[in-house]
């Protein structure tokens, strides 16, 4: 099978990269770009674990094919933190304790990260609803919640802040 030159930005810099017309973008990412932290859970769509954001939407990419993020602009778990700080959602799930394992985690944080974008001043609800494609197998979700409460408060004082 010949391969195909794919061309995007992953966590702000350009990538080029060959691959198969049938290869995965999770597969892509973790095994060609070394950019492992999204996880392989499922593989079915259904647990989250391989979530990333392509051009502003959460994506699974344990469906998508590499050949479909042409021209894109994905963000992994790797890409929320700048210039060696942590983003606001990352260090509040240190802070409110919204990960055990760990292997979920990347996947809840770039949903959580999208989620935010999309509503600042979540509610509880909300923020379970957009969650839950989000699977994880040992918090019992609370502190997840948590964590992402917290981070929506930190944010919308860090941008009061610099408004100012």
């Amino acid at each position: 099978m010949s391969k195909i030159q794919v061309s995007f930005k992953l966590n702000g810099k350009d990538v080029d990269v060959l691959v198969e017309p049938r290869d995965l973008l999770i597969h892509v990412l973790r095994e060609q770009l070394q950019s492992t932290g999204s996880h392989i859970g499922c593989e079915t769509s259904h647990c989250g674990a391989c979530t990333v954001d392509i051009d502003g939407e959460s994506i699974k990419s344990c469906t998508v094919l590499a050949v479909q993020a042409q021209g894109a602009e994905l963000i992994t778990v790797e890409g929320l933190a700048q210039n060696g700080e942590l983003h606001p959602l990352q260090q509040a799930f240190m802070d409110e304790h919204g990960l055990q394992c760990g292997f979920c985690t990347p996947g809840m944080l770039v949903r959580g990260y999208r989620f935010l974008q999309e509503n600042p001043d979540p509610s509880e609800d909300e923020i379970r609803y957009a969650m839950a494609g989000n699977l994880c197998r040992c918090t019992g979700y609370q502190n997840i919640i948590k964590s992402i409460q917290k981070a929506a408060v930190d944010m919308k004082t860090a941008n009061a802040t610099s408004a100012e």
